[in-house]
């Protein structure tokens, strides 16, 4: 693929795409391709995470450990970032990625990812920005779950009420 094939896939990332043009080309000339075949693991559960993984062509297989080996629990393709949060933090793989068919990839180091960041201190801004926002979403959907599991704390508060009285 050639650096502009490369360029056009990065932009597609949420998480770069609002790096400008030269910021991308940076990212993506000094970023690794590596290619996988079929079956090739291009990382394990539990392993350290140095950083993240874009898929530019292929389809990986994301596995976690269950009973009786690894279970699929998802198909992801190109455009695909694995370990976004690896870019920014030092942190384990929660599942295994291996190949399913040939696949390429652009391997981007967090050395290389901070450094980028420290160069283009409006990138980190811009990254700050997009977290928090991704942070209160998640609160706001979990929010109502919350919610459900104090009013059944609550129901089960008054059952053992009851249960204490009736008992004694």
């Amino acid at each position: 693929m050639s650096l502009a094939q490369d360029i056009a896939i990065l932009k597609q990332i949420p998480m770069l795409s609002d790096f400008a043009e030269d910021q991308l080309r940076l990212l993506a000339f000094s970023a690794e391709s590596m290619e996988y075949g079929s079956g090739q693991r291009l990382f394990d559960q539990d392993e350290r995470a140095d950083g993240g993984l874009v898929i530019t062509s292929g389809t990986v297989s994301l596995q976690i450990r269950g009973e009786d080996g690894f279970d699929e629990v998802d198909r992801v393709g190109e455009g695909t970032l694995l370990g976004e949060t690896a870019l920014l933090a030092e942190n384990k793989r929660p599942c295994r990625a291996e190949a399913v068919e040939g696949v390429r990839i652009i391997r981007i180091r967090r050395a290389l990812f901070k450094r980028m960041i420290q160069e283009y201190p409006e990138l980190a801004q811009r990254l700050f920005s997009q977290r928090v926002n991704q942070f209160r979403h998640t609160v706001s959907v979990l929010r109502p779950l919350g919610d459900k599991m104090a009013e059944l704390e609550q129901l089960n508060a008054e059952r053992r009420v009851r249960n204490d009285e009736k008992n004694s």
